[in-house]
């Protein structure tokens, strides 16, 4: 069977095949020739073997992924895959091994490190979807909260609870057919990553006899996981915020050759072995990799002051749920959907679907085990029975969509099933404008998307607003801040100063004695230093900061008065014209290695809370590294006016026409249409025989 490859004037790829496994096939070979580096790159994080091309800064990286298992759990759960589904991934890993040495010469990266793009194994996608994912659920936090209990006492654990920089989160909504022009349902939304270069998504258009499907693709991973559209039924998800990992604290001993580990009935060995890491322009670094009753051993060891162990659903189901993504592919009502994310893993979700039937959906899915409240909030000890899991939640929560459904990661749907969820300004936020309306279009959704309301500077402003004496430069700033209309706009000089003042705000609160003493944490691996650093924590925990009685010993009135008292004489001396946000508020997207010249980033409306959600660091940076990895708008009534855009472009190919032609059109909040008449598409010379 010959596999044809059509293209959109935007580079966008549409594959069309014979069947499902032939289609699987030309995914792979797409994915190799139009992202050969990204997903070598994401094989090796894979397997932690990156420190290898990358130096020893990826050393910390390729430590934990070697200590967690990634590699053995994906190889663990290929093996327990139906046989319809394995020969579906392995088709497609056939293809990536067929495209890579076609796209190696397009990618100059690999001359870049002397990196030689390798074979992929059957089990390679499943290794990029676990170490793409296996952060996502936020279990460093439960180290944090080990040194805020530490610091400032039990009462105090969930006290910088938020959804801060460490996680990923989206928004989404349902728009039900009667609020649309249409009479249709809408679904629409972005999820928020952190911007890589190339992006995390890839829009596509998977065809053969059984299913014609567009969607976002992730490289690497066959199928379209997370938003798709097949003409009848449309899907989208964001992170339910939900916790499912838990942390040990192992009392480890050698015996011998052997390590045991203390459980509840006693001594029991560990499995144990040495792996070695390769470093570029260093010496190799050896790692034990240690693996007790519970998990593996991410930190310490039996030689250390303390060990912990990792206990995560895949690891111990041998399920990381990629059943769900060929039938996802197929499904054609809502139900069919629903059946599929029945069989849903990692990460654990919170869908929404709808169909040309009149099918809605609105439910969580993936796998969340049954234990002690405990094991949710802290590292528990190993050796104490009580800790251990219990089963898994079933059924998982859903509810009926009524008008409109709106999905930010707040606490609500999957409540029961996490500890920290977003502020719900962003869900708060996209409802109201939604209940604005009963005419929307899809066209319409980007004014849902590009918001840049800032519900949570509430606080910070309102003490601003109490303060009393202050110079006559504060005073004037104060009284341009609650003027402001609260709106992060890239072009507002208010925006850019309330940021300021935020900034100033954090990094006083942090230096209060109070606080400060959790500015040194314990010596934990580097991976997970995003989650234990003082200054990023206090930021995304402002809000509850300047408004908890729990410290009582700091004087919020007067940090904020010195905020904006130095804030007011820094402008006051400046001879240029007052900074607009979007001068300091850049993207700055991830790059596993930086090109040799300084690029200027465009800067950028919106703010972590916003439903633009451009997020920075207050105290630390205005730079964005994380905000919408793409947006989409999924149309029930006809598939073709459906819209999306990704942050830079189509192709991974540098110097490409399409590796970064979308940007401006995603800084702008505009979309593109999505084509899926096949004679409106080119059909290129990147065709092949299966």
């Amino acid at each position: 069977m010959s596999i044809e490859v059509y293209r959109d004037a935007w580079g966008i790829p549409h594959l069309r095949a014979g069947s499902a496994r032939e289609l699987a096939y030309a995914q792979g070979r797409n994915a190799a020739t139009d992202r050969a580096w990204q997903i070598e790159v994401e094989r090796h994080r894979s397997q932690g073997t990156t420190a290898a091309f990358l130096g020893a800064e990826a050393v910390g990286w390729d430590r934990f992924v070697r200590q967690a298992r990634v590699e053995d759990t994906a190889r663990r759960c290929f093996a327990r895959l139906d046989a319809d589904t394995a020969a579906w991934v392995s088709s497609y890993v056939d293809g990536v091994n067929a495209g890579l040495r076609e796209g190696q010469p397009r990618s100059p990266e690999f001359a870049a490190t002397g990196l030689v793009p390798g074979q992929w194994q059957p089990w390679t996608p499943l290794g990029i979807w676990l170490s793409t994912h296996i952060l996502f659920a936020g279990f460093p936090t439960k180290l944090w909260r080990e040194e805020v209990a530490r610091a400032l006492g039990n009462a105090s654990v969930e006290l910088f609870a938020t959804d801060g920089p460490g996680t990923s989160g989206s928004n989404g909504w349902l728009v039900t057919g009667g609020r649309t022009v249409t009479g249709a349902p809408l679904i629409a939304g972005d999820p928020h990553r952190f911007i890589e270069d190339p992006g995390v998504y890839q829009q596509i258009h998977l065809a053969c006899p059984e299913f014609d499907v567009v969607g976002l693709a992730v490289p690497g991973v066959p199928g379209i996981g997370h938003f798709g559209h097949t003409g009848s039924v449309a899907w989208a998800i964001t992170n339910a915020m939900a916790d499912y990992q838990d942390l040990y604290r192992e009392q480890l001993r050698r015996n011998d050759a052997r390590v045991e580990a203390l459980g509840p009935d006693g001594w029991r060995p560990a499995a144990v072995h040495v792996e070695t890491v390769e470093v570029a322009g260093a010496d190799p670094v050896d790692v034990e990799v240690i693996e007790t009753d519970r998990g593996p051993v991410i930190i310490g060891g039996p030689d250390e002051e303390y060990a912990i162990s990792l206990r995560c659903p895949p690891r111990v189901r041998e399920d990381l749920g990629f059943g769900a993504l060929p039938e996802l592919l197929r499904a054609t009502t809502v139900a069919d959907v629903d059946r599929a994310f029945d069989r849903w893993a990692e990460p654990v979700n919170v869908v929404q679907a709808a169909d040309t039937e009149g099918g809605l959906l609105h439910r969580v899915a993936g796998a969340v085990p049954l234990r002690h409240r405990d094991n949710q909030l802290r590292v528990v000890p190993a050796w104490e029975a009580g800790h251990e899991w219990r089963g898994w939640h079933a059924p998982l929560p859903r509810e009926d969509v009524d008008d409109v459904a709106v999905m930010a990661n707040q606490r609500g749907l999957a409540g029961p099933l996490g500890v920290e969820f977003a502020a719900p300004h962003r869900a708060d936020r996209i409802r109201q404008l939604l209940e604005e309306s009963a005419a929307w279009s899809a066209k319409g959704m980007a004014a849902v998307h590009t918001d840049t309301h800032l519900a949570s500077a509430r606080p910070l402003l309102d003490l601003l607003a109490g303060l009393d004496g202050l110079s006559p430069d504060a005073v004037r700033l104060r009284e341009a801040l609650l003027r402001w209309d609260r709106r992060m706009d890239a072009t507002s000089t208010e925006a850019a100063a309330f940021a300021a003042l935020r900034s100033a705000v954090v990094r006083r609160l942090a230096a209060c004695p109070e606080l400060a003493r959790l500015a040194e944490p314990p010596a934990y691996p580097e991976t997970f230093l995003p989650w234990l650093a003082l200054v990023p924590k206090v930021a995304y925990a402002l809000e509850g900061l300047l408004t908890t009685a729990l410290l009582p010993g700091i004087d919020r009135a007067e940090v904020v008065r010195a905020a904006v008292e130095d804030i007011a004489a820094h402008e006051a001396a400046r001879s240029r014209t007052p900074a607009t946000w979007g001068e300091t508020h850049r993207l700055l997207p991830w790059q596993a290695v930086p090109g040799a010249a300084q690029e200027e980033w465009p800067g950028l409306s919106g703010d972590h809370d916003c439903v633009l959600s451009t997020s920075s660091v207050p105290g630390l940076t205005d730079l964005s590294a994380r905000g919408p990895a793409a947006r989409y708008v999924w149309d029930l009534a006809r598939r073709e006016d459906s819209l999306w855009v990704v942050p830079l472009g189509a192709s991974g190919v540098p110097g490409g026409a399409h590796y970064r032609d979308q940007l401006p059109l995603w800084v702008r909040g505009e979309l593109l249409p999505v084509v899926t008449d096949w004679n409106h598409l080119t059909l290129t010379e990147e065709n092949h025989d299966f």
